[in-house]
């Protein structure tokens, strides 16, 4: 045994080490060699770049495929890009408040240009602020009724506004029954609607027109012609006062029904209607999400998801804000404003429950999760997100917009802007 086991250790004999000659011959031949290495070398290099640029334009096409989908979701109503997981709750010292109406603000409205926004109230007054500095830019005030020779304005309640996506024409309407359009920019009186028969309770431009479409406690709806200064038509439907309107690109509008308990969308050149039922309160207030979604709030504190192929929500939040009262006898708070960040599913709701509350939609908006909750005392009349989503504008009021039944002493009658940050996204994979 023994001598087989020296026999296989000599054959895992290891092997001789290499002379000097022979490393100094390998040495010699890697300087030959250099020249190919490095050769070598800049072919790869040229390779990597080449790499490079084919990433970057099958990026660059992807990009392009990306915005050509999403014009093509748009144009069909269906876009519903995914912000909301991104949005981060302000800081209470970030919110700047704006204070200079005497009475709750009622209504506001955002320039397409994110740089100013108009406010308007009870004191029936409209003023315009700039974004930037806080500062008034524009004051239009209180008419006195019967006053001859003074300047043109409100001589009650101002309770709704829009503005056009030019932002050419400013339109606010009041419980007067009139419409006052406005040179936006100067804020000058341009012309007086007249037709309904109480008070305006909501107004929409179409987008990329001058057309205006105008809703009122007279249970009907109205078509405008700005730019004409003309009256278009009337569409009836409505069992009770309508209480909210709103438009996007389309010739349609849509409209909440206070009372009567529906949600309306209006087919303008078929002079047809689609009825929606889910709420079981009045219907106070309605945005368009995008050309085939909206969400809706009623006072019966629930907050719903709607698409225009179905007639029932899509998704149904019943005490969005909460319940208030004595144990046995609660009731839940109001929803009195609503906002929706166009194409996106971030949506905004208002109470007097002393906090604005952002929510998120679901995929195909089946579902309606709420992501945080933002102080602010007293009555939420109005909600707008700007334009590029980076802030949101609340009305405040101690009273809600269309009565006194209750009145929050500690809330001030202001306009706030509160800042959304985004949180960072996580790089991409092999960036």
């Amino acid at each position: 045994m023994n001598e087989e086991i020296s026999s296989d250790s000599e054959g895992e004999s290891p092997a001789p080490r290499r002379t000097e000659e022979e490393e100094q011959e390998e040495l010699e031949e890697t300087a030959q060699e250099k020249k190919l290495r490095l050769a070598k070398l800049y072919l790869e290099q040229l390779r990597q770049q080449e790499d490079e640029k084919a990433e970057a334009r099958e990026f660059e096409e992807d990009q392009v495929a990306g915005r050509l989908k999403e014009d093509l979701l748009e144009q069909r109503g269906r876009l519903q890009k995914s912000v909301a997981k991104e949005v981060q709750a302000p800081a209470p010292g970030d919110m700047r408040v704006l204070r200079g109406h005497q009475l709750s603000v009622t209504c506001l409205v955002i320039t397409p240009d994110d740089s100013a926004v108009f406010s308007a109230a009870k004191d029936c007054s409209i003023i315009k602020w700039s974004v930037e500095s806080g500062r008034k830019l524009h004051v239009i005030p209180r008419a006195k009724k019967g006053a001859e020779g003074q300047l043109p304005g409100h001589s009650s309640h101002v309770l709704c506004m829009a503005i056009s996506s030019d932002g050419k024409y400013l339109a606010s309407g009041d419980r007067s029954k009139l419409i006052l359009i406005w040179e936006a920019s100067s804020c000058r009186h341009l012309h007086t609607f007249t037709g309904h028969r109480d008070a305006v309770s909501g107004l929409a431009f179409r987008r990329g027109t001058h057309q205006l479409y105008s809703t009122s406690h007279d249970h009907s709806v109205k078509v405008w012609d700005v730019a004409e200064n003309s009256y278009v038509e009337t569409l009836f439907g409505h069992q009770d006062a309508v209480a909210a309107l709103d438009a996007l690109s389309r010739e349609c509008c849509v409209t909440a029904g206070g009372r009567d308990g529906t949600v309306r969308v209006w087919k303008i050149p078929e002079e047809s209607q689609l009825v929606f039922y889910g709420h079981q309160g009045s219907i106070d207030s309605i945005q368009l999400i995008n050309e085939e979604h909206m969400v809706s709030a009623a006072d019966d504190g629930s907050l719903a998801l709607w698409g225009l192929a179905k007639k029932r929500p899509l998704a149904l939040r019943r005490e969005a804000h909460g319940l208030r009262g004595e144990p046995g006898l609660e009731q839940p708070f109001w929803v009195s404003a609503v906002a929706a960040l166009l194409n996106t599913d971030l949506v905004a709701s208002g109470s007097h429950s002393g906090c604005v509350r952002l929510w998120r939609c679901g995929e195909g908006f089946r579902q309606l999760d709420p992501l945080c909750d933002i102080p602010l005392v007293g009555f939420v009349n109005s909600l707008k997100f700007s334009s590029a989503g980076d802030f949101l504008v609340a009305g405040v009021g101690q009273e809600h917009r269309l009565g006194r039944w209750w009145r929050i002493r500690e809330a001030r009658n202001s306009v706030c802007i509160i800042p959304l940050r985004r949180a960072p996204r996580p790089p991409a994979a092999g960036s």
